[in-house]
């Protein structure tokens, strides 16, 4: 349950308690609380900091203007993932820096300093986290001057643009006009429980979802995996272990053919193939 900070003596004796009738200082009209506003930062410089009447200007500040944050991140209601809620966290953040590093004197409006403020934290909130793997700034800032620049020639040319034209609009090379359109592909991710779209295709499988479309793993992979971790433990055998496990599965060659090539017995080179794989398994950590 949220609760009213009450002023304190020294704030009532300065006369910057909230006018009669209103118990919660994010009720006072967006007009009223204009004017509130430069009683309260002048009053707020007088006051010690830390002191139970400065904490209590400071926080009546935050909530008279917390309607800055909801009107900025309103803006960005259907924006990114749509959570609203985390925009104003980080519109209420950036509200409470622009309180404490307002300066009075300057002659200027709060309410025309904390804005921008506001707009500039949420920005940046987006370019951070809204790209669903990482990418290059110079990137992310290519990908908006490349959708600016789509739309205006598509206006422009009735149609969209080449890759070339593109390139040319933004004075940039193909080369990097590429690189910004498929970076573009990394700003959202969609879910393999996303049903495939009906007008894409129709078929049977419209409205299944894409995990089960776009195919599996290949088992492949794990084969080269562990090809590749091999390489290194054969490169340390000795030639005579070397050749016998590549005559083994290389040839495919019997034991008794590899006795008869190496000139040793079959009982032999199943020892030497047991004690070389034994040596090879405990190299890759595989447990028998």
């Amino acid at each position: 349950m949220r609760r009213t900070v009450e002023p304190g003596p020294t704030a009532r004796a300065a006369g910057i308690g909230l006018p009669p009738g209103i118990d919660r200082a994010d009720q006072v009209a967006p007009r009223d609380a204009r004017e509130l506003t430069k009683l309260f930062f002048e009053q707020l410089n007088q006051l010690e900091a830390g002191s139970p009447e400065h904490l209590y200007t400071r926080n009546t500040l935050i909530e008279m203007n917390i309607s800055l944050v909801h009107y900025v991140a309103g803006r960005y209601r259907n924006h990114g993932n749509g959570q609203l809620e985390d925009i104003v966290q980080v519109g209420t953040v950036a509200l409470i820096k622009a309180i404490d590093r307002f300066d009075v004197n300057r002659g200027v409006e709060f309410i025309s300093f904390a804005v921008p403020w506001i707009l500039g934290e949420i920005k940046r909130y987006f370019r951070d986290t809204s790209w669903a793997v990482h990418v290059p700034r110079r990137l992310q800032e290519l990908r908006l001057d490349l959708t600016k620049s789509r739309e205006r020639m598509a206006a422009e040319l009735g149609r969209d643009p080449t890759v070339r034209e593109l390139a040319e609009d933004l004075g940039v090379t193909e080369e990097d006009a590429v690189e910004g359109i498929v970076a573009a592909n990394g700003y959202v991710a969609e879910s393999l429980d996303t049903p495939e779209d009906a007008g894409d295709g129709g078929g049977r499988d419209s409205g299944r979802p894409l995990a089960d479309i776009i195919g599996a793993s290949d088992p492949s992979f794990e084969t080269f995996e562990h090809l590749h971790a091999l390489a290194p433990l054969l490169a340390g055998l000795d030639d005579r272990e070397r050749r016998i496990i590549e005559m083994r599965f290389g040839q495919e060659m019997t034991q008794s053919e590899i006795g008869a090539s190496l000139g040793i017995s079959q009982m032999h080179v199943s020892r030497l193939i047991s004690k070389t794989l034994a040596r090879l398994r405990r190299g890759l950590l595989v447990e028998e």
